[in-house]
């Protein structure tokens, strides 16, 4: 969902627990200690009793809900939409092909395949399979997922290279593993890593940077690697020669590369201090010290145009001795010959700032131009930059509609760009830009996966508790009975500055709103909807206002009329499981069904589990007093009640996510088992952090969420 840019991953880990006293309480015997918890066995992510549980209550769940006459229906329809082949072929151009990665119904993990730039733009392309990941986990005996392949184009051989990312059953972690495009085998001898949570980046055709687990000691208390190494063609891994090295108590730190307009490739490593601040190194292949760039701690390098490097800013900024200040979601430029010439800050130039309603997604550079995407009230819009006298002006590119658009593919070698756009009701459309010609017209568009015949979509405003206004959209069917009997779903996500925009979704229309179901979307803050200051206002211990926001659109929305708690349901994953978790406790009595997706419900052992500890700059430290105090009063696990009167809720999670630990998920739901509360559980053994490791599997897990949705929300 978030298309090209050089900003940290969301991929973050885990810390340790100190034993210091929290308001006058050891750790002993605070809420959520080891000694208080009687439920750490569940923590045990492949533990012979943990799994045990997990199969007991796998086998309950899906015996209730498939036996419903319900359920085969929606997973066949599910399955089908998942799978079909009447779905948009996202490529990227790689010299004389357009390469693509593809499921269906026969290529279960699924294939990678290529066909040429004058096929890809016909409606049935000529694909060649370049490789086939069913075939290579059959052979391997491995689950094998594709994560992705980083590419290095060698301008002087015309040769493309390519490190293949692998992961056993979805997780993190992956290999990586060298692939020749042109044999379309692996490279005998060619860079392999062993399974590790890693980053790498090409230098050239002999040469890559990489950060891995390289023993004892060179991990980050986050589990993450904070030593990036320079790796030569030929050599093992372990004589690779280290070009920084970060503290322990830093997240991560990663490797990227820019390339100049002369083709000179120059190294760097974004060291991250925390989730949301980073130090950007300027490395040196000399033997010399790292660079540290003279940015504030939360920016983000975007990109080179016109050897203009472009960094959006997430904080106010006065650089230092330049008399000029920059704002919180700005997007400034410098020329970066000439830091690379002095070390020094260059004079910075604002690019481009957004109004009240706006807000700066990313950058993206292409042959002769770049491209930026933005927010406006929460729709999607693709402008054009340019650079004249040292002057930046930007041009909006003409799109088919008000929704969700994003740009699938660019790149600083080719003048042709895909884009993509959709909305609620309109299924996925790809456009081709060309920036010589300024010309878009619609390569590929897709049929609809279900009927939107009467259904309409409004942005409605709802006020939280402090006044602002939090936008939702709403999509039903025209002319529906405002008697509080409409099945409504309520979904969102308000966390990590990542903005929820109109999108179409086949499953949901076909599985919901074609069955006479109301679906909202709400922006509510910890998103980035409105830029950076909408997320921050969410953070920490000024959490509650996301809480509240959500609140206010569930109240919003009922008062309307449309729906009433009784026909109201609430979906949401990983942070949005949170989300789901605090709206559990804080209004039971506004739910009629809860989906808990891959859920954080344990706010006071979240950082010792996984992915958590990087997250305290989002939800704050359980070491830190004063947040320690705020999460105890909204972490679901410790707030549940056994005399509540709750709504029956569903929590689905995965044994090989390795982001979200499994063991949240089970420990709420066995306080709803020991309290002798109804609930559902369906636990993955496979899937990583999306609980399906492939389409069979996402079908299967949607039909089961549906049919709840259905059993508790369309009674009388």
């Amino acid at each position: 969902m978030i298309a090209p840019n050089i900003s940290k991953s969301p991929v973050l880990a885990l810390v340790l627990f100190s034993l210091f006293p929290f308001c006058a309480m050891s750790q002993e015997s605070s809420p959520g200690s080891p000694a208080d918890d009687p439920h750490l066995w569940l923590e045990e992510v492949e533990g012979e009793a943990a799994l045990e549980w997990v199969t007991t209550q796998n086998e309950q769940t899906l015996t209730e809900l498939q036996s419903d006459p319900r359920y085969s229906k929606y997973e066949e329809e599910a399955l089908e939409i998942l799978t079909s082949k009447e779905r948009i072929p996202y490529g990227r151009i790689r010299g004389e092909y357009v390469y693509n990665f593809w499921q269906d119904e026969e290529n279960v993990r699924g294939l990678w395949r290529r066909t040429s730039r004058e096929s890809y733009a016909t409606e049935d392309p000529e694909w060649e399979t370049v490789l086939n990941f069913d075939q290579l986990a059959e052979e391997e005996d491995k689950n094998w997922v594709f994560k992705g392949a980083r590419t290095f184009h060698d301008k002087k051989e015309d040769r493309y290279y390519t490190l293949v990312a692998l992961s056993d059953g979805g997780k993190d972690a992956v290999i990586r593993r060298e692939f020749d495009l042109e044999k379309q085998e692996f490279v005998e001898d060619g860079f392999v890593t062993p399974e590790a949570k890693q980053s790498s980046a090409w230098v050239d055709s002999d040469t890559i940077l990489i950060g891995t687990d390289w023993g004892e000691g060179s991990l980050t208390e986050s589990g993450y690697a904070r030593i990036l190494k320079r790796w030569k063609r030929g050599t093992p891994l372990e004589e690779a020669k280290t070009v920084i090295e970060v503290d322990p108590e830093d997240v991560s730190v990663w490797p990227f590369t820019l390339e100049m307009e002369d083709g000179r490739i120059i190294e760097h490593a974004e060291e991250a201090d925390t989730f949301f601040t980073s130090t950007y190194w300027l490395l040196k292949n000399d033997g010399s010290d790292p660079v540290a760039y003279p940015l504030p701690p939360k920016a983000s390098l975007n990109g080179l145009y016109e050897d203009q490097l472009l960094i959006s800013l997430k904080q106010d900024w006065k650089p230092e001795g330049q008399g000029v200040d920059f704002q919180n979601g700005d997007l400034v430029a410098f020329d970066f010959e000439a830091f690379l010439d002095s070390g020094e800050l260059p004079e910075v130039q604002l690019v481009f700032r957004p109004d009240e309603t706006q807000a700066v997604n990313y950058v993206t550079v292409a042959k002769g131009t770049a491209l930026l995407s933005i927010n406006e009230n929460v729709v999607g819009k693709i402008l054009r930059l340019e650079r004249e006298g040292g002057n930046w002006t930007t041009k909006a590119i003409e799109l088919p509609g008000s929704g969700q658009t994003g740009i699938a593919f660019a790149d600083e070698e080719e003048t042709i760009v895909f884009l993509n756009y959709e909305d609620f009701l309109t299924p996925d459309s790809l456009l081709e830009y060309d920036t010589v010609s300024g010309e878009i017209k619609t390569l590929k568009s897709l049929p609809p996966k279900f009927d939107a015949e009467g259904l309409v979509v409004q942005q409605q405003f709802a006020t939280s508790q402090d006044g602002t206004r939090v936008p939702y959209f709403v999509v039903h069917r025209e002319g529906v009975e405002l008697n509080g009997k409409t099945p409504t779903l309520l979904y969102s996500y308000g966390g990590f500055q990542v903005s929820m925009r109109p999108g179409y979704r086949g499953t949901t229309g076909k599985l919901w709103l074609e069955e006479g179901g109301a679906y909202i979307l709400a922006n509510i803050r910890g998103g980035g909807e409105f830029g950076p200051a909408w997320h921050q206002a969410g953070l920490k211990t000024n959490r509650q206002r996301i809480y509240d926001d959500f609140i206010a659109v569930a109240e919003d929305v009922i008062d309307s009329g449309l729906t009433s708690p009784k026909h109201l349901g609430i979906m949401g994953g990983s942070n949005g499981g949170l989300l789901m978790g605090v709206m559990l406790n804080q209004r039971p009595d506004l739910w009629n069904a809860v989906v808990v997706q891959v859920p954080l419900l344990d706010m006071l052992r979240y950082h010792l589990l996984l992915a958590g500890a990087s997250w305290v700059d989002e939800y704050g430290s359980p070491e830190v007093p004063e947040e320690r105090a705020f999460l105890e009063k909204i972490s679901p696990y410790h707030n549940f009640d056994p005399e509540k009167k709750y709504p029956v809720p569903f929590f689905v999670t995965s044994t090989k996510d390795d982001r979200v630990h499994p063991g949240h998920a089970r420990k709420m739901a066995i306080l709803f088992e020991e309290a002798n509360l109804p609930f559902y559980y369906y636990e993955n053994i496979d899937g990583g952090h999306s609980a399906a490791a492939n389409q069979n599997e996402r079908a299967k897990r949607t039909a089961l969420e549906y049919v709840y949705l259905a059993r508790q929300l369309k009674g009388e």
